[in-house]
């Protein structure tokens, strides 16, 4: 969604088969494991022990957002090599069935299972990046800093919690994002879930809802993904989901992100008040139903787009 806040330390989860993309100083970049907090310059910016990702993405991505000298990788994050995309992309079931993105995460997760995948402390190219990610988020959060972790994927997509076999292959819940960087429940002030204002997923498996392909595109939902360049598929937001999504995250805040792509007329706007009463309506509904605030609202793709209501909470 592109909101930083005033974060001491910022954490990128999961992997580079989900990204996102975001206009910063009128620039539209497209980010797979660079942290969104890299738009705070004061943000120290890691990757967790947990991650997976080719070192010529983390690379490419850190000349993007210019946070060379800033941002580093646990020394147990895995490196996703090509033999791993080569492998992923030349097996039929996940490519047509499942609908991978053929990032070659699943493939690399195997031989992490198997104890055979090359860390990122194995790496030359890495050194300068290197760095114990959990000794450095626990110093933080004991000398009375903040620290962001930041998540990837919808709950749906869990290997655990999700539309099994159309998932991906992690745990990608609060608990499993915890998991990945070294900190316990206990460390954990928010968690914050992110829901778009429609429903969207890639590839195969249940879409409780979907539009067709042109109804979609006559409301103005039908995305291309980030990674994949593929269509998403959409419905309508599901009340039901985004329950059990709540519960299995032990959500307390809800960000909700595309507004403006259900009430056009939110595009840009970042003062609650200035919104339009059927959006007004449908944010209050989603927190008298959920039972949980909606403090963050997206309006727009550039990172200043956002309503922030978490002071008035």
């Amino acid at each position: 969604m592109g909101y930083s806040g005033n974060y001491d330390i910022a954490v990128r989860t999961g992997s580079i088969n989900a990204g996102h993309t975001l206009v910063h100083e009128g620039k539209e970049l497209k980010l797979r494991i660079v942290p969104c907090a890299f738009v705070n310059p004061k943000t120290r910016l890691l990757v967790g022990a947990g991650a997976l990702y080719s070192i010529e993405t983390f690379m490419r991505e850190v000349e993007m957002t210019k946070t060379l000298g800033r941002i580093g990788v646990d020394e147990n994050s895995g490196i996703i090599r090509p033999e791993h995309i080569q492998k992923e992309r030349s097996d039929e079931f996940l490519m047509k069935v499942v609908g991978s993105t053929g990032s070659g995460v699943g493939a690399a997760m195997v031989d992490r299972t198997l104890r055979l995948l090359k860390l990122a402390k194995d790496y030359e190219e890495l050194k300068g990046f290197v760095t114990d990610v959990c000794a450095e988020v626990h110093d933080c959060i004991e000398s009375g800093g903040r620290v962001l972790v930041e998540g990837t994927q919808g709950i749906y997509l869990s290997l655990y919690h999700g539309t099994y076999p159309f998932v991906t292959s992690r745990d990608v819940s609060a608990s499993g994002v915890c998991s990945e960087v070294g900190v316990g429940p206990k460390d954990v002030d928010d968690v914050i879930v992110v829901f778009k204002s429609y429903v969207t997923r890639v590839g195969g498996g249940p879409l409780e809802g979907e539009l067709s392909e042109e109804e979609a595109a006559r409301r103005g939902w039908l995305e291309i993904a980030s990674v994949t360049g593929r269509k998403r598929r959409a419905a309508p937001f599901n009340y039901k989901l985004a329950e059990r999504a709540i519960k299995i995250n032990s959500a307390t805040q809800i960000a909700l992100t595309k507004l403006d792509a259900v009430y056009p007329e939110c595009k840009g706007l970042r003062d609650y008040d200035r919104l339009p009463e059927s959006a007004k309506r449908f944010v209050e509904d989603i927190e008298d139903r959920l039972r949980i605030p909606v403090t963050i609202i997206g309006t727009g793709p550039s990172t200043l787009d956002v309503i922030d209501r978490r002071g008035s909470k």
